[in-house]
């Protein structure tokens, strides 16, 4: 993996991320009202996906500025998977022809569900940058509330964003992190108990239903297990073409959630796999897709040397 601790100054013609650190609501207000005038001021467009009382403030100063649309981030579900999906759409449908469109995006960190849906989360801003690199129409600002305090924090989500929003204008970020890959943290063992299967060609019928019947005996409702049979079977086929012909299953009940994890020798070189809709004509690509969309989180590790496993998370009501 390569890294730069001090990377060059971001070329500003192209896409724009930064960070705003802010300290409640008064400082909320200054970051992005700025922004918003800057790109009102520009003829640009403006997206709002920020949470319920954060826009309710944006509203009150705004007066129903028709050039800003605010957007409900929870119609895009709880998995962080689906969200490029999202601010794509959002930001295609403001930047009518050639017309740059701004993007405030406030990711609600205090209702993480437990660490890996945490981790999902900072990957996901850490994607954007991937994601949008050839969008010079676009820039996005990430409001991240530090009242709490928490440095570290605070640091791991500054390495997801080459900028960050100082008196009212963006300059580098010292401690974004360039790199070739996302630098996660092993996964956690699972927890015992687990029930464990391999499988190879002709076995997605006992795939199938192994995690159906372990998912209903940990309290997934009836209505989600078809959801989660698509996924599975998706999953595990994509395991048997493209991961030496077999994988193993393991399947347990962790922090009120149910995990199916596949586990084979394959190795998905595209961090961006799954992250956005596979074209109509596209040939193959859907099951990654198909996975985040029918899942409350999906998990991927993936080397050459060590192989594939990826994780779905369903979870389990209370």
């Amino acid at each position: 993996m390569t890294t730069h601790e001090h990377p060059a100054e971001p070329d500003m013609t192209e896409f724009r991320h930064e960070l705003y650190p802010y300290r409640g609501e008064a400082q909320f207000l200054t970051g992005t009202l700025g922004f918003i005038h800057e790109a009102l001021e520009a003829e640009e467009a403006v997206v709002v996906a920020v949470p319920p009382a954060r826009a309710s403030l944006l509203r009150d100063e705004l007066a129903d500025e028709p050039a800003v649309t605010f957007v409900d981030t929870t119609t895009a579900g709880p998995n962080p998977g689906r969200l490029i999906d999202a601010w794509t759409a959002w930001m295609s449908e403001r930047g009518e022809g050639d017309r740059p469109v701004r993007g405030i995006g406030e990711t609600a960190w205090r209702q993480a569900r437990n660490a890996a849906h945490l981790s999902e989360m900072r990957y996901h801003e850490w994607l954007l940058n991937r994601a949008f690199a050839q969008s010079p129409a676009w820039s996005m600002l990430c409001p991240y509330d530090a009242a709490d305090g928490d440095q570290d924090a605070l640091r791991s989500l500054s390495r997801c964003h080459p900028l960050v929003r100082q008196d009212h204008q963006h300059v580098r970020n010292e401690q974004y992190l360039i790199a070739d890959e996302y630098p996660f943290e092993a996964l956690p063992d699972p927890c015992d108990p687990f029930q464990e299967l391999s499988y190879t060609h002709g076995d997605l019928a006992a795939i199938r239903s192994k995690v159906s019947q372990c998912a209903s005996d940990a309290g997934i409702p009836d209505d989600r297990l078809p959801k989660l049979a698509v996924a599975v079977t998706e999953i595990a086929t994509n395991s048997i073409r493209h991961g030496g012909g077999r994988g193993t299953l393991r399947t347990w009940v962790q922090d009120s959630t149910f995990l199916s994890e596949f586990r084979d020798t394959g190795y998905i070189s595209d961090v961006m796999a799954g992250r956005t809709c596979p074209d109509a004509n596209q040939i193959g690509g859907r099951g990654l897709w198909l996975a985040h969309q029918l899942c409350d989180l999906v998990e991927i590790r993936s080397t050459p040397d060590q192989g594939t496993t990826i994780r779905l998370h369903m979870d389990v009501p209370q």
